[in-house]
């Protein structure tokens, strides 16, 4: 179901309630980051998950993108394993390769070594969220709404299970299939981590949230409902409780086939990759839902003539959803030209609704 509607000017926020909106929203997933030359000169010598709990540092990062391209929203500057580690569980995320257990999880004893999280673990969060509201100003009142950031239970339970990156998800499957058990416990427990994590940044005030599952487009439908689903829909629903008016975006990588069951999670916005068109989205998920995206990241590499002709093609496909926010079907890469993405965001907004 949809939020409550509101008085909000925000188009990000009106967008994701099917509500009519004077420009098209666009932002970017990992608009802040090292494609920005700003945010490499002050994360210059910090450790990224040292990076991600310093809140004067979160702020400034969160804010480069807003400055610089005048996006619609602003990204909380986290990673998903945040949580985690504050729960104290021994990991790291290392340069070149992504985040790395150090003791993978195995058996149910396992289970002992993963507390619930609550708001005292994580204080910086909340305070780096309050800079940033305090500098976005109030998104009813002509402000920057803030999306604040969390990892869905599947790709949480995908790094501790495998010890770190993969894209075979082996161990992974090999838990969920054969102890299933085991596996909805483990889940069950990643989705209080998850949703403490996004009532934290919703108490201190971001004014929407998306859950990434990057890596459940491994599944088929069907194991997805049976053995991802509830455990994304608890996240969900929890954020819907503390906060209903504020929207939910939820977003994975090659989930076409899962698109309509990321919706029953309780999303009020879908977020669509490159792999498939934004009409085609919108007929799969059907009128009660909007969409978010999508635009080839490697698309950013062509030339200007062809960035233009995709953007105003995902545009045009857009329109046939309840709403659309304008963002790329992935993450900015690194090596991209922050200059594109400006124009980009210029180009979307210089386009009739």
């Amino acid at each position: 179901m949809p939020n409550p509607t509101t008085t909000t000017t925000a188009p990000l926020l009106r967008a994701a309630r099917g509500e009519p909106v004077d420009r098209h929203p666009v932002w970017f997933m990992r608009q802040a980051g090292r494609s920005l030359p700003e945010y490499r000169k002050v994360r210059e010598g910090i450790p990224m998950l040292e990076s991600c709990r310093r809140p004067e540092l979160v702020a400034e990062i969160t804010l480069q993108p807003v400055r610089r391209y005048g996006v619609d929203a602003a990204i909380f500057y986290s990673d998903i394993v945040v949580p985690l580690k504050a729960v104290g569980l021994d990991l790291d995320i290392v340069p070149g390769v992504g985040p790395v257990v150090a003791e993978p999880f195995r058996t149910a004893a396992d289970l002992d070594r993963i507390p619930e999280l609550t708001p005292e673990a994580v204080p910086e969060i909340a305070e780096a969220v309050r800079l940033l509201v305090g500098e976005l100003g109030d998104p009813t009142a002509g402000g920057t709404p803030l999306i604040g950031f969390a990892g869905a239970p599947f790709t949480l339970a995908s790094y501790l299970v495998e010890g770190g990156p993969s894209r075979e998800l082996q161990k992974t499957k090999a838990l969920m299939y054969g102890d299933p058990g085991l596996w909805a416990a483990l889940l069950e427990r990643l989705a209080q981590i998850s949703a403490a994590f996004l009532a934290v940044q919703v108490g201190a005030g971001a004014a929407a949230v998306q859950l990434f599952d990057s890596w459940v487009g491994a599944l088929p439908l069907t194991d997805y409902r049976r053995y991802v689903l509830p455990a994304s829909r608890s996240v969900l629903a929890h954020v819907a409780a503390v906060a209903p008016e504020v929207p939910r975006i939820h977003f994975g990588v090659g989930t076409g086939e899962l698109l309509a069951a990321m919706g029953d999670a309780g999303a009020d916005v879908v977020g669509v990759d490159f792999r498939v068109g934004l009409d085609e989205a919108a007929r799969r998920l059907g009128p009660n839902f909007s969409v978010q995206g999508n635009l080839d990241p490697a698309m950013l590499f062509a030339p200007w003539p062809v960035i233009e002709q995709r953007v105003l093609e995902m545009l045009a496909a857009g329109r046939t959803a309840r709403g659309h926010i304008v963002n790329l079907g992935h993450g900015v890469p690194p090596a991209t030209d922050p200059d594109v993405l400006h124009r980009i965001v210029d180009l979307v907004h210089e386009q009739t609704p």
